[in-house]
């Protein structure tokens, strides 16, 4: 005796509360609105979501500063995310260690003062603690230009959507929008984005990066992290770019530590000092 097939049109156990198609694409499209919205205007905008973006923007939003990341990628953490050659461990010398205790991120000393974490590790925890920290994100967009005010101060960002860059010239009339903001901080790595805007416009000289060396760069990073411009503040290897100074490879410590006082320079230039950091509760991503 042949069995019965299976009903198809029988419904099957639900386990998920029932939804359609459009209230997915309603939820998405208002709650990006209203996160957009809320960031055209803000204290900070931070180009570049590498470690030392995403520390600076950890430390100011801890304090109370409204800042949003914007980031040309569709990830945020840069070369965190995988450290040297392919290999997903990063080192960190000290005291830079000392970030990544606070972050709870496990290490191991590989010779006298010098740390290797694993790399997924110390990016994913870094992001998520900026996140919880309150930080905006607005991932895949770039950094075309800059907003300036009266004196040649820098007061924004102009942005466009990433892959309009890789659309042919003749179909890529893709009018870009701008986001307001007390200050920017350049936090593009080596291309120095934010800055190379105002040297095409003979507002800032660009040194170019130096050659590796590790014993010197990490030191300098930190030593020249600050106000390139008015209303701009430099951070990680655009310090580099900018200064002329050598580069230190895959090792992080500078990254970090540039991060920590790009945001104490800006926390002064908003007329803010240094308080004990305070949790965000709902932070949001564009």
């Amino acid at each position: 005796m042949m069995q019965k097939g299976k009903d198809m049109s029988e419904s099957p156990k639900r386990l998920f509360h029932e939804t359609s198609e459009k209230d997915v694409t309603r939820a998405i499209v208002r709650s990006f609105a209203q996160a957009f919205d809320s960031c055209v205007e803000s204290d900070v905008v931070i180009a570049g979501a590498g470690p030392s973006g995403l520390l600076c923007a950890k430390r100011l939003a801890e304090r109370g500063v409204k800042v949003l990341v914007v980031e040309r990628n569709n990830y945020l953490g840069g070369g965190f995310w995988i450290g040297g050659y392919l290999m997903n461990k990063v080192t960190v010398r000290a005291p830079a260690h000392q970030v990544l205790d606070e972050l709870g991120v496990p290490y191991e000393e590989a010779a006298e003062g010098l740390y290797v974490a694993d790399a997924p590790h110390a990016c994913s925890r870094l992001i998520a603690a900026a996140c919880d920290a309150g930080v905006a994100f607005a991932n895949m967009t770039s950094v075309e230009d800059v907003v300036l005010r009266e004196e040649g101060r820098v007061a924004g960002v102009v942005i466009n959507w990433t892959p309009v860059q890789s659309l042919p010239r003749q179909i890529t009339c893709v009018d870009p929008v701008a986001l307001e903001s007390k200050v920017v901080v350049d936090a593009t790595g080596h291309e120095a984005h934010v800055a190379c805007a105002l040297a095409r416009r003979g507002m800032l000289e660009l040194r170019g990066e130096g050659p590796m060396w590790v014993a010197r760069s990490e030191d300098a990073v930190v030593e020249r992290t600050g106000e390139v411009h008015p209303g701009l503040v430099a951070i990680g290897m655009a310090v580099s770019a900018i200064h002329g100074l050598p580069r230190m490879g895959p090792t992080f410590g500078a990254m970090l530590l540039s991060g920590h006082k790009g945001a104490e320079v800006t926390l002064s230039l908003l007329g803010r000092e240094s308080k004990e950091p305070r949790k965000q509760e709902h932070p949001v991503s564009v």
